[in-house]
């Protein structure tokens, strides 16, 4: 059934002054919208700049046929996409490598004896090695001369405009250039869909991933992309010692990202990349929440 919502609000600018409204109807979609909602909502659709505070009062969830299209029916597609995994303590990366333990350094009940009354505080405390979950390769992971997580500029880390490359894992484990050319590619983060993070969190994972060959990398590395990554275990084949890609890609300041996963939600074209780190010293990878800004 149609849902709308009956309120009134008082709104307060930043420079003085404020505005009221009573018995506003808008249409929603499902049977209810929070006041954080609601305020958000007020004030992109009026316009409204140097907003201070918001309050709605006397809000009530009518059943009215819709009048125009509900503001939290989903239709607008949000403009972020999330393309990480969810680091939890207990996680499986990479076989071999310990998972991470997330714990408490402060508790909260620990906390009250430090604070007054009705105050506490959490601090949590991480054990965990640097590839763990989704996180970014710079040089230094690779060579010792390279630049490490602190050196490299922040810029290539985020709003780099954004390919995606599908390569079916069912049809073909070996991403070789032949998928890479005639693409716009320079100066981008190209980012591999394999479809391999459906396997992620289980033993299948580990085992006879999609990678990207030599010939690729050094395609790419010719064609001066920014970034590569890819929703698989590794951007090389982990049958063996040798890595090409790694070693190509890093040589030449290009970043990996590597256990990604959501790119089947991704336009081919059309976004801004992001995949930034904290800035740590002496550090050549780390976690990060990478996305992808829709435009």
């Amino acid at each position: 059934m149609d849902r709308r919502v009956k309120f009134d609000f008082e709104i307060e600018f930043t420079i003085g002054g404020g505005i009221q409204g009573q018995d506003f109807r808008l249409d929603i979609a499902g049977d209810g919208i929070s006041d954080e909602e609601l305020a958000a909502y007020i004030v992109q659709d009026m316009r409204l700049l140097m907003v201070g505070g918001v309050r709605i009062l006397n809000k009530e969830i009518l059943t009215e046929n819709h009048k125009r299209h509900p503001i939290n029916d989903g239709s607008k597609r949000s403009s972020f996409i999330d393309v990480s995994h969810t680091i939890e303590t207990g996680l499986i990366t990479y076989r071999g490598l310990p998972a991470p333990i997330i714990c408490d350094y402060l508790s909260r009940e620990k906390s009250r004896d430090i604070y007054e009354t009705g105050t506490e505080f959490q601090i949590s405390r991480f054990e965990m090695v640097a590839n763990t979950g989704t996180y970014v390769d710079c040089p230094f992971h690779r060579y010792g001369h390279g630049k490490d997580l602190s050196q490299v500029a922040l810029e290539a880390f985020a709003d780099l405009e954004g390919i995606v490359i599908r390569a079916d894992y069912r049809k073909t484990l070996a991403v070789d250039a032949a998928f890479f050319k005639e693409k716009e590619i320079r100066n981008r983060a190209v980012l591999v869909h394999t479809g391999w993070d459906f396997h992620w969190n289980t033993a299948a994972y580990f085992e006879n991933h999609p990678y990207l060959t030599e010939d690729a990398a050094l395609y790419l590395q010719k064609c001066g992309v920014k970034l590569v990554g890819i929703d698989s275990m590794n951007i090389d084949s982990t049958h063996g010692r040798c890595r090409p890609v790694h070693s190509i890609l890093l040589a030449s300041n290009i970043l990996i990202v590597e256990h990604l996963c959501n790119l089947a939600e991704l336009p081919d074209e059309g976004f801004l990349f992001s995949a930034v780190p904290p800035k740590f010293k002496g550090a050549g990878t780390f976690p990060v929440r990478a996305m992808a800004k829709l435009k």
